[in-house]
Order: structure tokens, then C-alpha cells, then sequence
């Protein structure tokens, strides 16, 4: 059944549910926080150095590490850069960003950060290079230091087995652009130690960020239920429906951004190199012809120099060639429902597996950190719009086409009792060490 909450409910909601992410049950004042003072990040890239001027700017000493000369200092050029404009446009007085750059120091060896209070990893995503960064951490960094990697998907439990220290070892996950995206999802793992949660979180206030504490699995919340939409995406794709066409309906939802504008807003190269076979043969096939995004003026859109994307004859045709379909006619609602009932269904698996803590978590993240719009408040608080029955209905008819979006035991229970998405209380975050 579809019901139409008032702009003050919704608002009234989401505020709630603001505040609710904050509280971790069991972890009240009398956790005692550890001190930090001097933070250390690993890798000024995009995400480290974005990440680096959330405790700069917030007076924390900064040790920023990298392999290369060269690479340290673009990245310390452009953190200087993002501070310059940032004063030009008023926000703080100009003299300031010579204060917030003489709390940095750049160094081209860990044994730097062996007096940090804080350490976040931010390379790439490589399990093998993350095992070995955090082995090099736990000789080098002094004992009670956090221990963070920046991952947005990769086995915090694994990460943790490089140090004899899984207690200080935590998931801080970072949104792109870091120094600007409020969210901040806090990773608990097995063996995180309740002090190191509690710091982390108050850790997110002083630097201004919104932080859901979730737990270790593929994609955490945010970009696992991302991911569920991202495959039925593609699989319409084969279907026949352009990707504009499913942008246009995700637009329409009321996303800024669909998700092939954001694949080429990302970069279709991130995760391939020249003569590789995905799992997605259309990327593929763009990446070969130099269709690599925005960055290169063509991608699934083709681009002018302000930036706006218009249809592609020549993604249409390689899509024709790759899925043989024949064009479809598919509305905008079908292709909404397809892409964002999963997100529903996902969340819900999410809460049978205790990776969040409550159903309105679910919807800080995206919030926050993904634009759902605000009007629908959360794919949790969506589900109650749009009723249990029609997502169960919709998941149905998908796994008959795929058996890995079945629809969850509890999306069952709740289209059988007309029970409320937001509701749905399955015990809250647990980790091994609760099982164990």
C-alpha cells in the first residue's frame, strides 16, 4: 500500500534518525576515550589527502606518507590549493591556510608515523598491499594507536590478521571528496575493542562528519546496497534499455547523478587496464576505445567542454553488438522499481545479518553519503511508501532471473503482516566476538 508522508514527517524522521546513528548501545561515557593528537595518513591521493584536511583543519598534527617524492608533493600542493579557494570564497580568513599547512608533515617512510595516535590507510583497494601496510604498522606504530584503513569494501577481519593488535584495528570509511562528503562510515570488526569505537566516533563530531557504525561484510552498507543496484542496472543493460533512459528515471526519482553518470563522473578505467576481460564487457569495450569518462570527454555519454553528457551513438552500437537485445520500451517506473526496490531488499538483509545497527542507519548512509533524495527519506523509510507487498512482488519477479536478489526472509514476514520497514529490529550491529 502506497502512503504519502507529510514534508514535516519526513523531516522529522530523518532528524530522528540523525540522531539515533550516533547512539551504540553499550558504549556510553563511562568507556573511557583514547587521546588523540597526532594523526597519520598513508597515501596523498584524492582520498588521503581529502581525508588529511579533516583533522588539519580540525588542529590535529598531520603526518602524511607517501612512496615518491613527486606524488607527496601534489598531493600536499593540492591540499594547499583546496584551502586557498576554500579562503578566496570567504570561508576563512586567507592567513589561515598557511596555519592549517604548518600542521602538516610529509614523509616518504612509515617509521614517520611512529608516534601517531592515529594511523588511516588510504591506497588502492588491494587486499595484499593492505596486509602488508598494517603487518609494517604494528612493528612501527606505538602501542594503543589506532590502526584505520579507509577500504569501502575489503574484509576488515582479514586486514586485522597482518598485526598482533586486532583490538586496534578499525574501519574509518571516507566518502569522495573526503574534506567534503559529511559521511563517515565507522567499520566495527571482530575484535575491535569497545574504546577504539567509542574514540572513533567522537572522533567523527570534532571533524565535523555524520558517522553510522556497521559491520564487516562485502561493501559495508553504503556500497553493498549500491552494488545490488549497480548489477540490476546492468542487467537492464541486456535488456534492451539504454543507459540514459535508466539515469533519466533515476534522475526523475529525484538522484542527481544515475548510475552510469556516475561511472563516468568516477572513471570506467578504475579497476581495468589495457587488454583486460571483466565481468562487464560494455565497460570494456568503451575503456578500449578511450571512452574512459568525463576525463576523457567520452564514456557512456559523450561530453563537450561544459561537462554535460548527451547519448552516444557510439555507446549505443556497442551495446547493441555486445547484448544482441532489441530495444526496449521499458517506462521510467518499471526502471525505477528494478533499480531501487534491491536497494530495499538488500537493506534488509543487512539487518538479518546484524551489519547495522537499525533500520534508519541505513538511511543516514544513503542520505548522507550517496543523494538519495530527501523527500523520500531513505530506502527504509521508502519501502514504507511504496508498502512490503510491492517490493516482494518486484523481488519475485527478479530472482526468477537471478536467484541472488531472492527476497529476504524478513521482507516475507513483514508483506504477509503489513509490518514497517523502519521497524525492523533484528538485535543490532554483532560481530564474530558476539557469536563467539
Amino acid at each position: 500500500m502506497t502512503t504519502t508522508p507529510t514534508d514535516a514527517e519526513i523531516g522529522a524522521y530523518i532528524a530522528k534518525a540523525g540522531a539515533d546513528a550516533w547512539v551504540v548501545p553499550g558504549l556510553g561515557d563511562d568507556v573511557a576515550r583514547r587521546e588523540i593528537k597526532k594523526v597519520g595518513i598513508i597515501g596523498a591521493g584524492t582520498m588521503g589527502g581529502g581525508i588529511s584536511m579533516n583533522f588539519a583543519t580540525a588542529g590535529f598534527d598531520v603526518t602524511i606518507v607517501e612512496t615518491k617524492q613527486d606524488a607527496l608533493d601534489r598531493g600536499l600542493g593540492v591540499v594547499r590549493a583546496n584551502y586557498q579557494r576554500s579562503a578566496e570564497r570567504g570561508r576563512f580568513p586567507v592567513e589561515e591556510v598557511d596555519e592549517r599547512m604548518a600542521r602538516y608533515e610529509g614523509a616518504l617512510s612509515m617509521d614517520a608515523l611512529a608516534e601517531c595516535d592515529l594511523v588511516i590507510e588510504a591506497v588502492f583497494e588491494n587486499m595484499d598491499l593492505k596486509k602488508e601496510i598494517f603487518g609494517n604498522l604494528d612493528r612501527i606504530v606505538k602501542p594503543g594507536a589506532i590502526l584505520a584503513t579507509n577500504t569501502s569494501a575489503l574484509d576488515i577481519d582479514e586486514i586485522a590478521t597482518a598485526t598482533k593488535r586486532p583490538e586496534d584495528v578499525i574501519g574509518l570509511h571516507f566518502f569522495s571528496p573526503a574534506n567534503v562528503m559529511k559521511l563517515l562510515e565507522i567499520v566495527r570488526a571482530d575484535h575491535t575493542a569497545d574504546d577504539v569505537v567509542a574514540t572513533s566516533m567522537d572522533l567523527a563530531k570534532t571533524i565535523n562528519k555524520i558517522a553510522v557504525l556497521v559491520g564487516v561484510c562485502p561493501g559495508f552498507v553504503g556500497n553493498r546496497i549500491l552494488f545490488a543496484r549497480q548489477k540490476q542496472a546492468n542487467k537492464l543493460i541486456y535488456k534492451g534499455v539504454m543507459p540514459w533512459d535508466i539515469d533519466a528515471a533515476l534522475n526523475t526519482f529525484g538522484f542527481k547523478m544515475g548510475p552510469f553518470q556516475m561511472s563516468d563522473l568516477a572513471g570506467l578505467d578504475i579497476g581495468w587496464s589495457k587488454g583486460a576481460t571483466t565481468a562487464n564487457p560494455i565497460r570494456d569495450a568503451l575503456c578500449e576505445l578511450d571512452r574512459r569518462g568525463q576525463k576523457t570527454k567520452a564514456g557512456y555519454y559523450d561530453y563537450g567542454d561544459d561537462r554535460k553528457g548527451v547519448p552516444s551513438d557510439v555507446t549505443a552500437k556497442i551495446i547493441r553488438d555486445i547484448t544482441g537485445a532489441e530495444p526496449s520500451t521499458m517506462g521510467p517506473d518499471e526502471i525505477i522499481e528494478t533499480c531501487i526496490y534491491p536497494m530495499i531488499n538488500e537493506g534488509v538483509k543487512i539487518l538479518e545479518e546484524n551489519k547495522a545497527q537499525r533500520a534508519s542507519d541505513i538511511d543516514v548512509v544513503w542520505l548522507n553519503g550517496y543523494g538519495w533524495p530527501a523527500d523520500k527519506g531513505g530506502p527504509m523509510f521508502y519501502g514504507d511508501m511504496v508498502g512490503a507487498k510491492a517490493v516482494l512482488a518486484k523481488m519475485e519477479e527478479l530472482t526468477a532471473d537471478d536467484p541472488e536478489f531472492a527476497p529476504a526472509e524478513t521482507l516475507k514476514e513483514l508483506a504477509a503482516s503489513d509490518g514497517k520497514f523502519k521497524e525492523i529490529d533484528t538485535g543490532g550491529l554483532k560481530t564474530g566476538k558476539d557469536a563467539a
